[in-house]
């Protein structure tokens, strides 16, 4: 098989072409440019796939934002983008010691990057976060979070705090962002999320009682949906907040 190297500068892609024609630049124009092929990362979603640093341009090639290829390339072309991404970026915050100051070194065969000094490991950072769908009989919450640059509704997420449980986290989360109270939480899926480097796990739970109260900080707009209703502006189907609505809409 022939090797794919991802191309990773300053939190986005190197990448040529576009829509069914974007390409990754090769080992040999990446060489060309000066780059240092060796410190190439192996990524766990297959043999020939590899992330390397770029902090240089490549002749032809551009940089481009993450999101701007979701439905572009294929699903198993953007999983591996985000196993680079987040590699990518462990690899340039672990570059000293957290404990004593020591440039680190990479371990062989073992994504780990350890300190010679005192023997500190350095692991890449995963951080668990609960994504969920609350429903309400036959209707479902939707909400515009105030940060995101689209006006897009999705449903409720959080990252879990220390000594949390995911179920707590998700009934924290949701009674913070609107207001509600939610329970009979049921396991749906989960989703690795590079942005930067989440883990979401997807729920269904049940609306108990509470009116909504939106946050005004994280979430501008809530409101109960039905499936027989016209539906604003959904994430791209990429993401597990879309397979969590889609169900819905399927009935499941």
């Amino acid at each position: 098989m022939t090797e794919k190297l991802i191309a990773v500068r300053d939190g986005a892609l190197l990448v040529r072409g576009e829509g069914d024609g974007v390409a990754f630049p090769t080992r040999a124009e990446l060489e060309a440019a000066g780059v240092d092929v060796s410190a190439a990362h192996d990524l766990r979603t297959g043999a020939t796939m590899k992330a390397i640093a770029v902090d240089r341009d490549v002749p032809g090639y551009s940089v481009r934002g993450v999101r701007s290829l979701f439905g572009v390339l294929p699903p198993e072309d953007l999983a591996a983008i985000g196993s680079a991404m987040h590699v990518v970026r462990w690899a340039e915050t672990s570059r000293f010691c957290s404990r004593c100051a020591t440039p680190t070194e990479r371990v062989p065969d073992e994504r780990a990057m350890k300190c010679p000094k005192c023997e500190l490991a350095l692991y890449p950072r995963i951080s668990p976060a609960i994504i969920v769908l609350v429903r309400r009989g036959e209707e479902a919450l939707l909400a515009r979070n105030a940060r995101f640059p689209m006006p897009f509704y999705s449903t409720l997420a959080g990252f879990s705090e220390i000594g949390e449980s995911l179920e707590e986290t998700l009934v924290r989360e949701v009674k913070e962002e609107v207001g509600v109270t939610v329970g009979n939480a049921r396991y749906f899926g989960s989703q690795p999320w590079p942005f930067p480097d989440s883990l979401m796990i997807g729920y269904v739970a049940d609306w108990i009682s509470g009116d909504i109260r939106v946050d005004e900080t994280e979430i501008a707009e809530a409101r109960f949906f039905r499936r027989d209703e016209p539906l604003p502006m959904l994430p791209p189907p990429i993401s597990i907040a879309r397979r969590l609505i889609d169900a819905w809409l399927a009935g499941d």
